[in-house]
């Protein structure tokens, strides 16, 4: 076991299984007990323990944990003071970039944030919520909602709602419309700031961000591997996308070459078709797990 080790904190709930599914891609195996609040990790240098998103901030500025993964919703919710280490859009679950909004009822005679005034709001952000109204020198009434937050604007509970959404589909379900947009939000890796003038701990979360980074990089992508006739080169160099350029090596038969890139899930099946015509040949897919850059590393 390490003398040295970094404490990590990973979020409870509905990110949870997408989490543990990047660190996999990123290098790490996570393996999490329904009855254990602190999932075992195949890194001697790493302890992780589970924690609402809501919470993540609050421990990791009080040092509870070194580093982990939550909203910056949550982290102006709670005011805290953390090191923004790295972005981490998920593209698979509900983490890509979503939005705070203030909705209202369609028949509402609400149809600005200034109209606003003297209505009472429900939201589980309250504490920016307030802010966020105090600022514009809009007075009101801010309360803490437990769930369900549209049917209490639809039961005429409240007036309005701010609630977070992508697509705001659910929120046009209910009957609802969207006014304003308050804040933009995605999942980050947050750093205690002190964990962060470690050189140790450091150096063991930049490792993490870029790797986790790498991981990300590579949704939704694969790799092409094929053989070329050395006449049909430029012509297929043409067609292939690739984040530099296509790797070319040579094949034993001079009069051929290999060529290998990288390129999105989505255009395989377009793109396969046209090099056959062209006249590659011999054509693999395979799967990435990570595609690190030298751009997403922290300094």
């Amino acid at each position: 076991m390490s003398d040295k080790v970094l404490k990590i904190g990973i979020p409870k709930g509905s990110l949870e299984s997408a989490t543990i599914e990047l660190f996999q891609k990123a290098g790490w195996r996570i393996s999490v007990s329904s009855r254990n609040y602190f999932p075992s990790i195949d890194d001697p240098e790493l302890s992780c323990a589970l924690v609402r998103a809501q919470e993540m901030s609050r421990y990791v500025e009080m040092g509870t944990l070194d580093v982990g993964l939550t909203g910056i919703d949550w982290v102006l919710e709670n005011e805290s003071k953390v090191e923004f280490v790295a972005d981490l859009v998920y593209s698979k679950v509900s983490t890509k970039k979503a939005r705070w909004v203030l909705a209202v009822p369609n028949d509402s005679g609400i149809s600005t944030i200034e109209d606003c005034k003297g209505k009472r709001i429900s939201t589980e952000l309250v504490n920016f919520t307030r802010t966020y109204f105090k600022e514009r020198n809009i007075p009101v009434d801010i309360e803490f909602s437990w769930g369900a937050t549209e049917a209490k604007v639809v039961e005429g509970l409240v007036d309005g709602i701010v609630e977070v959404t992508e697509t705001g589909s659910t929120i046009r379900a209910h009957g609802l419309k969207i006014i304003h947009t308050l804040l933009e939000t995605n999942t980050k890796l947050i750093a205690n700031k002190k964990s962060m003038k470690d050189a140790w701990k450091r150096t063991k979360i930049r490792q993490i961000a870029l790797l986790l980074q790498g991981a990300l990089n590579a949704e939704n992508m694969v790799g092409l591997k094929m053989n070329i006739p050395k006449i049909k080169l430029e012509a297929v160099i043409k067609i292939l996308p690739s984040i530099t350029a296509p790797t070319i090596s040579a094949l034993h038969d001079p009069d051929w070459v290999s060529a290998e890139t990288v390129i999105n899930e989505s255009i395989v099946r377009e793109i396969i078709p046209q090099l056959i015509s062209i006249g590659a040949d011999g054509i693999i897919e395979y799967p990435l797990n990570k595609i690190v850059c030298k751009k997403d590393a922290i300094d």
